[in-house]
């Protein structure tokens, strides 16, 4: 009886070991269990040329626009300062000369958006001021060197070129169809983590008055616009460019739902120049404006705000020789309406250098009309310490 008990024992034991070990290095040796504890309802496997966008879903878009925003790294050389006392005569002449301090490297992020095949980057003007050095890195992980073809810093907008082929581009969208509640997705690189879609609406059009650039006609957006993602695209819906993402509404420096971009009509026009000349053409008649308040409506007998009062004109300018004064009121360019000096800034810019244009003004409680021959805006005088 005891060895029986014995032969059993050990039975048991080699059993035990060789399931132990079965379950554990091949356990599909091992017959399936019983049902589930729970029963579960799984989708079908669907191929991907068979996938469609769920309700509601935007990855169409946003596979359609990724591909062409880029990530823009930028490094600018700094000198350090040298000590004051390098400076003094006495201290030279004992010592003799001191080398400059050591050079330092500051590195910049942003975004961008290929708009040919063939290199060309649209970006803002922000994002690569100052810079030494340019990188772009494409959505593929390629990683290229790019040049400056030219940038408006009145506007804030770039062109940049690398060397490649066959790049994936950009389908620019109607931004004048553009409304209001409107959805739309921002792309960039916020905080340099890497490729970011958000969403949002279009909160409003045509903002200005912000003190950000000389010309301004924002599109208004709550997508999440963070550093980082200035010169990325904001897209439709159908994923078209709408914008350029430009600037953030902050006091930290995060995200607080108000973001801004550059209309995607005014930055083709733009960028047509700076690929065609290198530059930005504008008009300009040599005039310094001011806003219309109520208190100088009262003070100079206006008849309303509307308009922008002529603080001063520049001595021999196209405006100077047509006559126009200081306290004279612009009512109109070309027979469109100034409401205020922005509307006149810009309405002015459109006009080509070398044309004659009319312009209704107030003077002395009667309305003169004088024609303007346009000049040439003059470039925006870009600081940097060579």
């Amino acid at each position: 009886m005891h060895r029986l008990w014995l032969i059993f024992a050990q039975t048991v034991t080699v059993a035990v070991a060789i399931l132990f070990v079965v379950s554990t290095l091949k356990p599909e040796w091992l017959p399936s269990r019983g049902a589930p504890v729970v029963a579960l309802q799984t989708s079908a496997a669907i191929p991907d040329d068979e996938k469609r966008s769920p309700a509601g879903s935007y990855r169409e878009a946003a596979r359609a626009a990724l591909p062409s925003v880029v990530h823009i790294y930028t490094t600018q050389k700094v000198k350090q300062q040298r000590h004051p006392l390098f400076e003094d005569p006495i201290f030279r002449h004992f010592f003799g000369e001191r080398p400059d301090g050591p050079t330092q490297r500051n590195s910049g992020l942003g975004s961008g958006v290929i708009v040919s095949p063939n290199g060309y980057i649209l970006t803002n003007y922000h994002v690569i001021e100052a810079a030494d050095d340019i990188q772009v890195g494409l959505n593929d992980g390629k990683t290229y060197k790019a040049r400056v073809i030219g940038s408006d810093p009145e506007s804030d907008l770039a062109v940049l070129q690398i060397k490649a082929e066959k790049l994936p581009t950009v389908t620019f969208g109607q931004a004048e169809s553009l409304r209001v509640g409107d959805v739309v997705l921002a792309i960039g690189n916020p905080f340099g983590v890497g490729q970011t879609v958000t969403m949002g609406i279009v909160s409003a059009l045509g903002r200005s008055h912000l003190g950000i650039n000389t010309f301004e006609n924002f599109i208004q957006t709550d997508a999440a616009i963070n550093p980082g993602n200035s010169g990325g695209a904001l897209i439709d819906a159908e994923g078209h460019l709408v914008g350029i993402n430009t600037a953030i509404y902050s006091r930290t420096g995060g995200n607080h739902g108000i973001g801004f971009a550059i209309p995607a009509s005014t930055a083709r026009s733009i960028m047509e120049q700076i690929i065609q000349s290198g530059a930005v053409t504008r008009g300009w008649i040599g005039v310094e404006a001011q806003e219309i308040t109520p208190e100088l409506a009262e003070s100079f007998g206006l008849p309303d705000t509307e308009g922008a009062l002529i603080a001063g004109v520049m001595r021999g300018s196209p405006a100077d020789t047509a006559g126009i004064r200081p306290g004279d009121v612009l009512l109109a360019v070309t027979g469109k309406a100034v409401k205020d000096p922005q509307v006149m800034l810009d309405l002015i810019a459109a006009l080509k250098p070398e044309e004659k244009a009319s312009f209704r003004l107030r003077r002395d409680r009667s309305i003169v009309e004088v024609e303007v021959r346009i000049g040439k805006r003059p470039a925006m005088r870009q600081e940097r310490d060579d």
